[in-house]
């Protein structure tokens, strides 16, 4: 049986946002909505299952604004504010949902956890915190959802410099973010997609993301039929000067973006 899944781009944008505070270059006072990015989040709707890959500060935004009410999972990709400065706000899911919410991350991610979110860990938890169901994971593939369709999970490790960062595949869609290296083992799990999505942060080389010239070179050695580039920065250019730069089969996405394969 084939399953249509649906990507939703609930954010682009890089650890500090399009417009970027104080900022008055071309990019961050665009009146194109598509330069307008939120901190990278992507949720994926897959065999009847909405899953969130990372929670950033703008969760909060970022849901209300795609009209979310659910989630059946959170993946989180690393600790880094950016990607879990929002799960605070998990409290309204798990109000009306009635039942902590699934989060699944390595176990150094939820160490950090434990010291941002302290309360939501106590013994005596405060009447009102969120509820988080954590569950360990490693590079391992591991599956979540229920036994009519499960969903198998294949994490994708890949370096942020010198820190261990998970991407995920789900059926064959993979979202890789915060990544300057992936070993070629890794590649072997990236065979066959229909859609990567692969960060870069602006062309010039960095310490830690992919250069524009890098995600490309890595998007066309996976050969997905479609890749898009996310967290963006101001530094980039605009998103329509960034999409006549961009080689047949690559887009820039943009916050709000929807695609859906089968």
């Amino acid at each position: 049986m084939s399953y249509t899944t649906r990507v939703t781009f609930l954010g682009t944008g890089t650890s500090q946002g399009i417009p970027m505070i104080g900022c008055k270059c071309p990019v961050c006072t665009s009146e194109d909505i598509r330069d307008n990015r939120l901190r990278s989040s992507v949720l994926v709707e897959h065999k009847g299952l909405s899953i969130l890959i990372d929670a950033g500060p703008d969760f909060r935004q970022q849901l209300l604004r795609a009209d979310i009410s659910d989630l059946d999972a959170i993946l989180l990709t690393h600790e880094h504010k950016d990607h879990t400065g929002g799960l605070d706000d998990v409290r309204a899911i798990n109000y009306f949902s009635k039942k902590a919410l699934p989060i699944y991350c390595e176990a150094r991610v939820k160490k950090s956890l434990e010291q941002e979110y302290a309360y939501a860990f106590s013994e005596y938890r405060y009447p009102g915190a969120p509820q988080f169901d954590v569950r360990i994971i490693d590079a391992e593939p591991f599956v979540i959802g229920h036994d009519i369709a499960p969903v198998t999970i294949t994490p994708i490790r890949v370096k942020h410099y010198t820190l261990p960062v998970l991407g995920f595949r789900i059926g064959d869609i993979a979202y890789i973010t915060d990544a300057n290296k992936i070993d070629e083992e890794e590649y072997s799990k990236l065979k066959n997609l229909d859609v990567l999505v692969i960060n870069t942060v602006r062309k010039q080389r960095h310490i830690s993301h992919f250069s524009l010239q890098e995600a490309i070179d890595v998007a066309q050695r996976i050969g997905a039929k479609n890749s898009y580039l996310t967290h963006l920065s101001h530094q980039i250019g605009t998103h329509a000067q960034l999409s006549t730069e961009l080689p047949d089969g690559i887009l820039a996405a943009y916050d709000t973006l929807v695609i859906t394969t089968n």
